[in-house]
């Protein structure tokens, strides 16, 4: 099934969109299994639907230029592609002022609290800019890997790095997002 979604993909990066409809039903699963993993890290209130944010990566795919190489970058692109539609919602829920009691925002080891959960995610969307800023990698394997929820190893094969290097990344990359969020959100930042 591997070397079938390469192909598929390879078709559809040379401007075959019958590959991308073809391609769909084989990475499902592992895409719902993104969604569900990207949406633990969200309140538990969270409008968005595993199955919501799967279709809504699909169509934004199924909109963009991008091209994927193969099976590990297509599931990096859409894991960024999920994050990015998260974010997207959390500036939504701020303009229409959707509020209630403290929410929590997990990066794997920190909890964000705030009165008001799309802030937070907003915090950790621009620190992870600023990281991407000076060390695009280290952004990539955060994305991938805490948010995403895609295998260390299929993460190190995708951005071409060992595992090894991967997780010296995650280990740093994690620490200096820590310290930028609590620097962000004034001491709000809790670990746990």
């Amino acid at each position: 099934m591997g070397s079938e979604i390469t192909e598929l993909l390879a078709a559809w990066s040379s401007g075959r969109r019958e590959a991308f409809d073809q391609l769909m039903p084989l990475v499902y699963e592992q895409l719902q299994s993104l969604a569900r993993h990207r949406l633990s890290l969200e309140a538990p209130d969270h409008t968005l639907r595993p199955t919501e944010l799967v279709h809504e990566a699909y169509l934004r795919l199924v909109r963009s230029e991008i091209s994927a190489k193969d099976r590990s970058h297509f599931y990096a692109i859409c894991a960024q592609m999920m994050r990015r539609i998260l974010i997207d919602h959390a500036k939504g829920s701020l303009r229409e002022k959707r509020g209630g009691g403290a929410a929590v925002v997990r990066l794997e080891g920190m909890d964000v609290v705030s009165s008001d959960a799309p802030e937070r995610v907003l915090a950790i969307h621009e620190a992870l800019e600023k990281l991407e800023q000076l060390d695009p990698r280290k952004a990539q394997v955060v994305e991938m890997v805490l948010f995403g929820g895609i295998e260390q190893e299929i993460a190190a094969e995708a951005l071409d790095i060992s595992p090894a290097t991967l997780r010296r990344d995650l280990k740093v990359a994690k620490a200096w997002l820590y310290q930028a969020i609590r620097h962000s959100a004034g001491g709000s930042v809790r670990e746990k």
